[in-house]
């Protein structure tokens, strides 16, 4: 086998399909990068028996053939490497990786050994805009719970009804929805994928328009440009969120949203677990005081003018949980929605953007 190709190529093909090989395996083949040369491409896979990678890529193919070298090694070898061409010829049980004056020699694993690409029967599959599918992802995951051992918390639902793409996440302490239009979709697309895997491809960088995900009874397929994911869908009943979801409102204050942002992470400095921010909205004077005491480091205060619809009201939350919903929302103002210091509050992007950030409060001493 032998083959050439271009470094930052290597280099863009190596980051992508790392995030799928193993390091903890009993099985030393699933910590390797299987590499298989034909006609005028190199298709690269990893795999922890969980979740699949296989990307595609050109490369000047002199000779045919396929290798399992360790992926984490030869990462780091390309990473310092020059911007040049890489050589890889296969000899008995090695592989010599040459690049400009640089030159490896590096042991293999069988190839016969590396489990076999799995070949998914699709029976539901959308195509959703890559930017839109980036921006949804990278709003709900952040809350996702760590949790592993309420894995329905891990992942993210994912739904579809007519016209409009949703997904949802919670820990339990918050809970994040998001839903845009999407044109010629099809209702009826559930499942619930795990979090962590859907930050990795929302990463990504843009090459292409739109991204496929296709469902079979018990995986995930990502399909993009040349790129292809697949993953165990979590199973188990996601939360009823919709409950937790008031339909009225008490209070609902209106912040112009980056100058909230900046208050609460000044408030914030001073803030700790023990001693979360609490909004005290006042209806009378148009504005809310955003404020915390810690004993062991001080207290801080910040005064913002705000629209207030309802009554006066104070609540108090973990100022990071309000700072992951803040940071989510792109629209210049934000509404908070409250019934209640011991309910949750809800904070909205403001206008036509379909979003909602729902944090469970801390109960003000």
């Amino acid at each position: 086998m032998r083959f050439n190709i271009n470094k930052s190529e290597l280099l863009n093909a190596l980051t992508i399909v790392s995030k799928a090989a193993s390091s903890r395996s009993t099985l030393p083949v699933l910590s390797g990068v299987y590499v298989k040369a034909q006609e005028s491409n190199l298709v690269m896979q990893t795999t922890d028996l969980e979740r699949s990678i296989r990307y595609t890529v050109p490369a000047l193919i002199e000779e045919e053939g396929s290798i399992v070298i360790p992926e984490k090694l030869l990462l780091d070898i390309v990473k310092q490497l020059p911007e040049a061409a890489v050589g890889f010829e296969t000899q008995e049980g090695t592989v010599s990786v040459s690049c400009d004056k640089s030159s490896f020699v590096l042991k293999t694993l069988d190839p016969n050994d590396f489990p076999e690409f799995p070949v998914v029967d699709v029976d539901n599959r959308i195509s959703v805009p890559f930017d839109t599918f980036c921006h949804m992802i990278k709003r709900v995951a952040k809350v996702v719970s760590k949790d592993q051992s309420r894995a329905v918390l891990t992942g993210v639902l994912i739904s579809t009804s007519e016209q409009s793409l949703k997904m949802v996440a919670t820990d339990s302490y918050r809970l994040a929805v998001s839903e845009t239009e999407v044109q010629g979709i099809e209702e009826g697309f559930e499942a619930i994928v795990s979090g962590a895997f859907l930050q990795e491809v929302a990463s990504l960088p843009k090459i292409g328009d739109s991204i496929e995900i296709g469902l079979s009874e018990n995986q995930v397929v990502l399909t993009y440009q040349s790129m292809v994911f697949i993953n165990r869908r979590i199973e188990g009943n996601f939360p009823n969120y919709k409950q937790l979801i008031p339909a009225t409102y008490v209070t609902k204050s209106c912040f112009a949203t980056q100058d909230l942002i900046t208050a609460v992470k000044r408030v914030g400095l001073v803030s700790s677990l023990s001693s979360p921010v609490k909004f005290d909205i006042n209806e009378a004077a148009k504005n809310a005081i955003i404020n915390t005491t810690s004993q062991d480091v001080g207290s801080a205060e910040e005064i913002l003018p705000c629209e207030v619809d309802g009554e006066s009201t104070q609540i108090a939350f973990n100022h990071q949980y309000v700072l992951d919903g803040l940071m989510s929302i792109s629209t210049p103002q934000v509404f908070l929605e409250t019934q209640s210091p011991l309910k949750p509050g809800i904070f909205k992007a403001a206008g036509e953007d379909k979003f909602l950030y729902l944090v469970m409060p801390v109960r003000i001493a």
